[in-house]
């Protein structure tokens, strides 16, 4: 199925929020949309409805930052470091794990539905079976330091289509990719451009690989951050996206960004594999596309927000973005 043309987006829907909003889950063929926000909470909701109602779920002990969704299952992560299952359609939760030693940034479901996969400050990804909560593996391939001996921080991961592989992404730009299955090592590249250390003023480091995403095909890997930044306090690089052929270790497209500032938070490819979409923000927010075979930028779209995540349909013709104070609709085709 042919995907959109991005040059039919546009926004539909602008809704206001008291909290930033960190991750979004959709189950196709729902209207409900589940969200990880900064006052703790999971809540649920339809963005589409012409009154946005959503109703608190569960809690936290602190920022949720990543939401998933396998069936019925809800799995909610945060800076407590802790993870939750929820069964959506009894409404009760099901288990919580304290499942990581730091902070964790990400969680998400296979595509098959089988695992949930969490990657946190503890430099760990861990794969756990959806139906059970049982660690089925912990990767570890990431150093737990910077070349200059600070701490380091495991942003982003990410499942091929098949569900048999997995991507994961660190503060200094290295990014592993494993095979789900056995949790062995397959391969590595290198993004170095979107970290930046500040070695005179400020003994202080910004960027890392913030989203990564396969291709359809699971033979190209997208990799999201930002540019070298002057000033080390402000997101003030531009949005950055490179793509690999990941089993030759070798860059295949480049898109160091022209109009807009700050981190690309979020990837994801058409179901065709035609264009790529990335969000992210620094004081404002986008949505950019690009055409990774043609290495061209096909459209580039201010949102009101910097955005954290995105839900994006199957058929690529609706994505639900979700960031500070906001969340947006964008209808294509």
């Amino acid at each position: 199925m042919k995907a959109p043309n991005p040059d039919t987006l546009k926004a539909v829907k602008d809704i206001q929020r008291p909290v930033i909003t960190f991750a979004v889950a959709r189950a196709e063929g729902s209207p409900t949309a589940y969200f990880g926000c900064s006052d703790f909470k999971v809540y649920a909701g339809d963005p589409t409805a012409a009154k946005f109602e959503p109703k608190e779920l569960y809690a936290h002990e602190s920022y949720v930052t990543g939401v998933a969704l396998a069936g019925t299952t809800l799995v909610s992560g945060g800076y407590d470091g802790k993870l939750t299952w929820f069964d959506t359609k009894a409404g009760k939760t099901i288990r919580t794990h304290d499942a990581h030693a730091k902070w964790i940034r990400k969680v998400i479901a296979s595509p098959d539905g089988k695992l949930f996969a969490s990657v946190a400050d503890d430099m760990a990804c861990k794969l756990w079976d959806a139906a059970t909560g049982k660690l089925v593996h912990e990767l570890r391939g990431h150093a737990e330091k910077t070349p200059n001996d600070f701490v380091s921080m495991l942003y982003a991961v990410a499942f091929s289509a098949d569900s048999k592989l997995i991507a994961t992404g660190d503060k200094v730009g290295h990014v592993v990719v494993w095979d789900a299955a056995t949790g062995k090592q397959l391969g590595a590249v290198e993004a170095p451009v979107m970290y930046t250390w500040d070695k005179v003023q400020r003994l202080h480091s910004i960027g890392g690989v913030r989203s990564v995403a396969f291709s359809p095909d699971g033979k190209a890997l997208a990799v999201g951050g930002m540019g070298k930044v002057g000033n080390i306090d402000h997101l003030e690089g531009k949005a950055r996206v490179e793509v690999f052929d990941w089993k030759a270790g070798k860059q295949t497209a480049e898109f160091p960004g022209d109009k807009f500032s700050g981190l690309v938070n979020r990837l994801a490819w058409a179901p065709d594999g035609s264009w790529l979409v990335g969000a992210g923000g620094a004081g404002e927010g986008f949505l950019l596309f690009f055409d990774p075979a043609a290495k061209k930028t096909l459209k580039q779209e201010k949102v009101m927000m910097h955005v954290h995540d995105f839900a994006m349909s199957a058929k690529a013709d609706e994505i639900v973005c979700v960031g500070h104070n906001r969340i947006t609709v964008h209808k294509l085709g």
